[in-house]
């Protein structure tokens, strides 16, 4: 992605709306080249363009999520897909770093992922190498995730060594927590069918805690996250016996 457009997406998260005359005196850069731009990543579904302004998508929606300190979730990503092997069969969560993981899947020689995530699940098929099995489940059209019941029903048919979930916050009181008790739930289901837990998160997430506790410690194998990592929280999972994968950004 282009500095510029990280740069729009970062004011327009910031600030929720912005004109483009105001995106234009900031970036120095045209009104014209500005509104090509916005009419980009519009179409990626990062933004919304309205009347002479750009502004924030839904916060529930994954596009919205994985603009947020994209640089830092793209190089977890590629490190997280490093772990895993030609023919390997992985559960990957809905999260907005696991989206960008699964994208990094599906370039790689047969390897499946099994999600709840439509949003991947779309996405992977626009790549000819991607192979993906969408669980069942009832539809959250915004997040575009499969939560509930039926999905726990489906998760029980597969199992596999790895699932990679992502985080809403880690504290040493709650764990690692999510914002959503269905979907932190669901997570949990899908969960028991692997036999290592891959948390992926930017480091912004380590002290805060949500509503919902998704795993202690000790349910966790692996957590890969950036180098702005504060070192309590690393000697803190590593005293649990946590492993901890370091990216540099």
């Amino acid at each position: 992605m282009k500095e510029r457009h990280l740069e729009i997406l970062r004011l327009v998260n910031e600030r929720e709306r912005i004109s483009v005359k105001e995106l234009s005196r900031l970036l120095t850069t045209s009104m014209v080249t500005i509104r090509k731009d916005l009419i980009e990543l519009e179409s990626e579904g990062l933004l919304q363009r309205q009347h002479g302004f750009a502004a924030k998508v839904s916060s529930d929606a994954i596009d919205a999520r994985m603009t947020i300190r994209y640089p830092q979730k793209m190089e977890i990503a590629r490190r997280a897909a490093s772990l895993v092997h030609p023919g390997e069969t992985v559960m990957v969560e809905s999260g907005s770093t696991c989206a960008l993981l699964a994208m990094e899947l599906a370039t790689l020689d047969d390897v499946t992922v099994i999600t709840n995530s439509a949003y991947i699940a779309r996405h992977m098929k626009q790549i000819p190498t991607g192979r993906v099995i969408l669980l069942g489940g009832d539809y959250d059209v915004v997040s575009e995730v499969t939560t509930g019941p039926v999905t726990r029903l489906c998760a029980r048919e597969y199992h596999v060594d790895k699932i990679f979930v992502g985080i809403d916050g880690y504290t040493e009181e709650g764990g690692f927590t999510n914002v959503n008790h269905t979907r932190c739930s669901t997570v949990r289901d899908i969960a028991g069918q692997a036999d290592r837990i891959i948390v992926l998160t930017t480091s912004e997430k380590f002290g805060k805690r949500s509503v919902a506790k998704m795993f202690s410690e000790e349910e966790v194998y692996m957590v890969v996250t950036d180098s702005d990592l504060p070192d309590h929280y690393g000697e803190m999972l590593r005293r649990q016996d946590v492993r901890l994968e370091i990216v540099d950004v």
